[in-house]
């Protein structure tokens, strides 16, 4: 009756942009003598809409279609069903599974406006990023000169991190390895011929946790990494060779040893803990000076900052400011630190400032969920409809990709991409750091052959180790899931060593040093030919359209295209996750003139091997025309 992903009922599909008139179209069987049809439409927080739609002819023989036009005239999101008066009285069709109606229900689709004049950077368009932790990925040997008080430094660059409480029970994370700009500046011959182009760094600025997720000055680098002539060098050593470098913003709390809050007293201060004439007691709420005071997540080391206040905004988003300064300095964007803690009203400023310094900055969010109807604190988010955000990470398709792979229902991984194809603006989309681990997460090799960890606590998971079986089936898991990954809509992220062979479970053991000189080659190799096929495929894959062709069994079948005037592009992949051989044959795909690019080659047989996969390209000759109807996807 009406499918919202097919341009058959709903020209076009997808996002759209303020100002675009979308054509509706419901098909209902002509035995209900429908009289009236209406498109029932709201825009989120203005109200309702009730849009006549007219009979427009016949559908075969036993079906009518009726049809309308509704054109959204501002940003937001829009949520519809349609009403019919049929013989049997006033019927709703709601959204069923796949985009699909049903008859009741109370479900709605989901239409996502975004502002017309919203762009997005296309430098990042078609490549491959990568995520470094800047203390675990490569040390440059330079000295280090005297460590800030309270840090320690590994001497063994391949021990694993510090687990254990000290002696007063608390977790410091003020353990060391070394990591510098330096080193990494070394290693961009080796990212290169992974196909990076474009770094993103975890936090740099100075800090005393080895993650650095508690700044301490936004304006200085970490001594232990190197200095501002170094960051500047790295980002122009790095962009001579292709690769632009993004930086991790952390705006919505300090940490409590910093010089803004100088709660442990290491700097001259005064900072907002030690007097309320500080210049910076305005930036945090107290609730009973100094001791009681909002902090993130209950960490009384991460006081939290109020991120509207004037003299706080002004410092990051203001002239001369910490975003503008890092930029001018060379990054070509921001990471935003969990994005859905940020207020509206600080987004809007931050991007307007690295716009205004860059007009090409990307600006990235961290959200975890569906961010074009994500819900924090009670408030609907905005942020891919222009002016904020202008993309995020994809949570979603990591759990779609580990989903499959570990043996969920393939049409689940249809739904949750499908889901955010058609939710999320094309120029965000195309754009989205696509990631199968973070530093948030467990090492994927982890994921995909050892034991679940449930609730078990850190002394289990410093013990583990994949045994040579359970590492072999990993490998495998791992190149297939990361063809998938790179054959998505928007950019693959590598989160450091993963391609090397790195184990481990949550932090701090997902968090260990890139393991130089022991490196499992085979994965090294296969991510640098990944790379490669990014890099000869970007015609599709920058911007190419995505349809799911088959999601069933242990099988699953996507394509990325393109048209031109004349032909129709395309790469197709065929993922088998089960342990045995299958055959495609029953998937009734038409794999006429099909290309092998990479994977596992099908040949004669068409059977792929356990655990593989294979992308076949194809190049179909148009008739004038004739783009077909069935590409439903935006």
């Amino acid at each position: 009756m009406f499918n919202s992903r097919s341009r058959k009922y709903r020209n076009p599909v997808g996002a759209v942009g303020s100002g675009t008139a979308v054509h509706f179209r419901i098909t209902l069987p002509r035995e209900l003598t429908c009289s009236q049809a209406h498109l029932i439409i709201e825009q989120e927080g203005a109200g309702t809409t009730v849009w006549g739609m007219f009979w427009c002819g016949m559908n075969g023989n036993n079906q009518e279609w009726w049809e309308c036009e509704y054109t959204p005239e501002e940003p937001g999101l829009y949520f519809y069903h349609f009403e019919v008066r049929t013989c049997r009285g006033n019927l709703r069709l709601s959204r069923g599974e796949a985009g699909a109606a049903v008859f009741g229900g109370t479900n709605r689709w989901q239409m996502t406006v975004y502002d017309s004049g919203f762009s997005t950077p296309d430098w990042l368009l078609g490549g491959v990023m990568y995520q470094i932790l800047p203390d675990r990925f490569a040390c440059s040997g330079r000295p280090k000169g005297e460590l800030p008080a309270g840090r320690s430094l590994h001497e063994d660059w391949y021990e694993q991190p510090a687990w254990a409480p000290n002696e007063e029970g608390k977790i410091t994370n003020s353990d060391f390895f070394g990591g510098d700009l330096q080193g990494i500046r070394e290693k961009l011959p080796y990212l290169r011929r992974l196909g990076v182009t474009c770094i993103y760094l975890n936090p740099i600025f100075e800090s005393h946790s080895n993650h650095r997720y508690d700044t301490a000055d936004y304006s200085k680098i970490d001594p232990l990494l190197g200095s501002e002539a170094d960051f500047r060098e790295l980002c122009e050593a790095a962009e001579r060779q292709g690769v632009r470098i993004i930086i991790d913003g952390v705006f919505s709390h300090t940490g409590s040893d910093s010089v803004y809050f100088n709660r442990e007293g290491r700097y001259p201060g005064p900072g907002a803990y030690q007097s309320q004439a500080s210049p910076y007691y305005s930036w945090y709420s107290f609730h009973d000076w100094p001791k009681g005071y909002d902090c993130w997540w209950n960490f009384d080391t991460l006081p939290n900052v109020r991120e509207t206040e004037d003299g706080y905004n002004a410092y990051i988003n203001g002239p001369g400011g910490i975003v503008r300064k890092w930029l001018e300095a060379g990054a070509s964007g921001w990471r935003l630190d969990v994005a859905d803690e940020l207020p509206d009203l600080f987004l809007d400023r931050l991007t307007a400032a690295a716009k205004a310094e860059k007009p090409d900055a990307l600006v990235l969010g961290e959200v975890w969920e569906d961010a074009s109807n994500k819900s924090a604190y009670g408030v609907r988010r905005r942020y891919l409809l222009g002016g904020q955000l202008d993309t995020v990470m994809n949570y979603p398709f990591r759990d779609a990709i580990l989903g499959f792979i570990l043996g969920a229902d393939p049409r689940e991984f249809q739904e949750i991409v499908e889901n955010i194809v058609e939710n999320y603006p094309p120029q965000c989309l195309h754009l989205l750091m696509n990631h199968i681990g973070t530093h948030d997460t467990e090492r994927i090799l982890t994921v995909l052959g050892g034991e679940p960890m449930g609730s078990r606590g850190r002394e289990w998971q410093a013990a583990q180790r994949l045994n040579p079986q359970q590492r072999g089936l990993a490998i495998q898991r791992l190149k297939l899931a990361s063809l998938v990954q790179y054959m998505l809509p928007g950019v693959p992220c590598i989160y450091y060593g993963d391609e090397a062979g790195l184990e481990g479970y949550r932090d701090p053991f997902s968090r260990a040093c890139y393991p130089w000189g022991r490196e499992e080659r085979q994965l090294v190799e296969w991510y640098r030919a990944l790379g490669g096929m990014r890099a000869s495929q970007k015609h599709i894959l920058a911007q190419g359209q995505y349809r799911t062709l088959r999601a069933e069994g242990h099988l699953l079948a996507f394509e990325r295209y393109i048209f031109t005037e004349e032909k129709r592009e395309s790469l197709m992949l065929i993922a088998n996750r089960s342990s045995r051989p299958q055959s495609v044959l029953n998937l009734g795909l038409d794999l006429a003139g099909a290309q092998y690019v990479m994977g596992c080659p099908l040949g004669t047989v068409n059977v792929l091997p356990p655990h593989s996969g294979s992308v076949l390209a194809f190049t179909r000759v148009l008739p004038p025309q004739a783009k077909p109807q069935e590409d439903s996807q935006a």
